[in-house]
């Protein structure tokens, strides 16, 4: 069977209980936003430096690789670089099975979804627990993430509730604090138990070898210190010069993100445990994931991994907000997911996610990294339609259009025959059109055509 399209799962989406509650929290994470950058005066400088900061780093991004691995191996740590997430998956399995790994505990990353890095390691006989509260929710549901920072945005606190209830045999409860305890102390265990720590990472310093992981919740750092083994998995494109550099990020990431000045947590690992410290890993590994991102370094859209997933681009988006995170199909939705999957995964399957935009150029308003993803759809877009596979059923009415606008006599007698159906329409707008009409009518009223055309009504007012 053919696989649904973003049209298809996008029309589905829309008016559901899950694309409600995304569209809402949206909103909200937008709004803060707004108030944490109206109260930081810095913040268009700021986005301007971490702008700069991220383009300078791609196009220097082997240097900067390389100087980051040799400062992460003189700390004693080991530096891994995987070509695709077969190598990545491979080499985290083979990690933990030289450590006699059972239990791992995992903090919120995006990258170890893209790489399928749960279902690679449960394969091979590890028991793996999301400990990020949303994460959380997901893998005991069986869910799936549908969004960059808070991946259950789609659920409300009364479908929490009833899972935590169903799953982890507690009494029923909606009210949030009360979840979250009921998470807090069925982890606090497991994380005890746990021989290793699977961490993603925000942001790499190259100079110092430093690692950030920034988290809402205190599972980011008790997964990256409690265990004896700790695996940071990261994109290859994470890299930043200097600890002076990520704290530029860091001012743009919070706010951007969740509207706060400083996310709660941000922890900054240098190496494994050393003698004399209270606490952390014996053994830092940190595999850095390639998984085609060298490939689009050299094309006209590698401004895309210039992106800090701050999310704040899904949450201004019109689009996401009518569909949700799920309608995308991959891991990563919203306008930067409708550039990055594309290009990562293959365009099979993936046309139709250039054209979910609007081209308002929101997205590109909030960026911190004032990434231009209006243009780069629109390249995408260009691409598609070389191919001309995806809107094929768009040929022949562009066809005639193009002998209409080509034909003056033509051109006349369409405009004449738009205003018979603008005269015809009693209210000014059409509310049914058939065929693919139906897809405009079905959530708009469309504007009817002037009863009069410019072109009659110059000549009648104008004699000419």
């Amino acid at each position: 069977m053919t696989a649904p399209t973003f049209a298809q799962r996008g029309a589905e989406a829309v008016g559901s209980e899950a694309a409600a509650a995304v569209g809402d929290g949206a909103r909200h994470l937008i709004e803060k936003r707004a108030a944490a950058v109206d109260a930081y005066p810095a913040m268009d400088a700021m986005r301007d430096r971490a702008r700069d900061i991220r383009l300078h780093t791609l196009a220097h991004l082997d240097d900067y690789l390389f100087e980051f691995a040799e400062a992460v191996e003189a700390l004693g740590g080991h530096v891994f670089f995987a070509a695709d997430a077969g190598e990545a998956t491979a080499h985290v399995a083979g990690i933990a099975r030289a450590a006699g790994v059972r239990t791992i505990v995992k903090s919120k990353s995006m990258v170890t979804e893209e790489i399928e890095l749960n279902a690679a390691l449960e394969a091979d006989g590890r028991r793996v627990v999301e400990t990020d509260l949303g994460e959380f929710i997901v893998q005991l549901s069986g869910d799936r993430p549908s969004h960059i920072v808070a991946p259950v945005l789609h659920w409300t606190k009364e479908q929490v509730g009833r899972l935590f209830a169903d799953e982890l045999g507690v009494a029923y409860t909606d009210e949030p604090t009360e979840l979250n305890q009921i998470a807090r102390t069925h982890l606090r265990r497991i994380f005890l138990e746990a021989d290793m720590g699977i961490s993603g990472v925000n942001f790499a310093a190259a100079s110092t070898g430093t690692i950030a992981v920034v988290t809402n919740e205190g599972n980011g750092r008790l997964t990256t210190t409690a265990p004896r083994v700790h695996v940071a998995v990261m994109g290859m494109e994470r890299v930043v010069p200097t600890l002076e550099d990520l704290g530029v990020m860091l001012e743009v990431l919070g706010r951007s993100a969740t509207g706060q000045a400083l996310t709660t947590y941000t922890n900054l690992i240098t190496g494994p445990r050393r003698p004399g410290d209270a606490d952390g890993p014996d053994e830092l590994h940190v595999v850095v994931v390639d998984n085609g991102r060298s490939t689009v370094l050299g094309d006209d859209v590698s401004e895309v991994l210039a992106c800090i997933r701050c999310g704040a681009c899904l949450n201004i988006c019109p689009v996401y907000r009518s569909v949700g995170g799920h309608a995308y199909g991959d891991v990563y939705p919203g306008p930067v997911g409708s550039v990055l999957s594309p290009i990562l995964f293959g365009f099979e399957g993936r046309e139709e996610l250039p054209y979910a935009c609007t081209l308002c150029g929101a997205c590109l308003e909030v960026c911190p990294a004032r990434i231009d993803l209006p243009r780069m759809l629109v390249n995408l877009r260009e691409r598609v339609a070389a191919e001309g596979s995806a809107f094929s059923w768009l040929d022949r009415p562009l066809d005639a259009y193009e002998f209409a606008a080509t034909h003056p006599t033509v051109w006349n007698a369409s405009l004449d025959g738009a205003s018979v159906a603008g005269r015809a329409s009693r209210s000014g707008w059409f509310k049914r059109l058939p065929w693919r009409g139906k897809a405009w009518t079905g959530e708009r009223d469309l504007p009817a055509p002037a009863a009069t055309s410019f072109r009659r009504w110059w000549r009648k007012h104008r004699g000419s």
